[in-house]
């Protein structure tokens, strides 16, 4: 997904692509290592060139505010025809999509059955680790096409839970 951003008073083109559960970023063209993962709601754990953050994300009405440490961001969305945020403020994936456990745990409810319709960032699974329950959100807008794990399975860490097309 190709986004043109204002960032701080800033133009930006910022790229985003998934292989598997990692995602891969490219700004003005130039690739960098970094990794994020939603940790809660509207919170992302980022590794940026082996530096560690936690960013916490808001949605606004033209697009994001972003706070890593001491410092804010502000994220203007260019064209908001490609911009297509889930409840969470996160970016909608797009095309079918693996949903992967978020850490080793238990699967104690799934909020979906096969064929159901679901929206980004629509609830569709809870996993317990370490006796907290943590759900699992929808990536994308789509259908359930297939569920890989039942209630009261043990998962591992990425492991597969849901396919959504």
């Amino acid at each position: 997904m190709k986004l043109e951003i204002e960032l701080n008073g800033t133009r930006r083109s910022v790229e985003v692509s998934r292989e598997g559960k990692r995602s891969n970023f490219a700004i003005d063209g130039r690739a960098m290592d970094a990794d994020a993962i939603e940790v809660a709601p509207g919170i992302y754990s980022i590794i940026i060139d082996g530096a560690a953050f936690e960013a916490r994300v808001e949605e606004t009405v033209t697009g994001l505010r972003i706070a890593a440490g001491q410092t804010e961001f502000l994220v203007a969305v260019q064209d908001p025809r490609k911009w297509n945020p889930s409840r969470s403020g996160a970016l909608e994936a797009e095309g079918r999509q693996r949903v992967l456990a978020p850490m080793p745990g238990r699967v104690i409810r799934i909020l979906v059955k096969n064929g159901d319709k679901v929206e980004a960032g629509q609830g569709i699974a809870v996993v317990e680790a370490m006796k907290m329950q943590n759900e699992v959100r929808s990536p994308k807008s789509g259908v359930i096409e297939r569920l890989l794990v039942s209630e009261n399975q043990t998962v591992a860490a990425g492991e597969a839970l849901i396919i959504i097309a």
